[in-house]
């Protein structure tokens, strides 16, 4: 499921490429592209935390290990401080749209995934 979402969102990196290149509306498709790519390293982070939680590595000092949440905010504030800086660059209603759009990976897959296992007949 992991992998399956990561490959999703660099397709729609690499979509949202395209229409930077192809298109007038650069500024906007480079906002979506920096939140997209920040994102998609997000959910990178996100799920190698959760693999290592879940095989039970655990540091040497016993601390408990954490899924990052300032590590994300941190990225996220990164990204909209980028934009702020360079506002003829990167539009800042694109980051903010390009930050959310793991979530939107997320759902369609769960979709995708739900309509692949229900079409299925049992036993096959």
């Amino acid at each position: 499921m992991m992998r399956r979402q990561l490959k999703w969102m660099l397709y729609l990196l690499a979509i949202l490429v395209v229409g930077w290149e192809f298109t007038e509306y650069q500024t906007f498709f480079a906002g979506l592209i920096l939140g997209a790519g920040i994102s998609a390293l997000n959910l990178w982070l996100l799920q190698f935390k959760i693999n290592r939680i879940g095989q039970g590595i655990v540091d040497d000092d016993g601390k408990k290990r954490t899924l990052g949440m300032l590590t994300r905010f941190g990225t996220a504030a990164l990204a909209a401080v980028i934009a702020l800086q360079y506002p003829k660059i990167f539009d800042m209603v694109a980051v903010i749209l390009g930050l959310m759009t793991p979530y939107l990976v997320i759902i369609i897959d769960y979709f995708f995934h739900q309509t692949e296992l229900t079409t299925r007949k049992r036993g096959e």
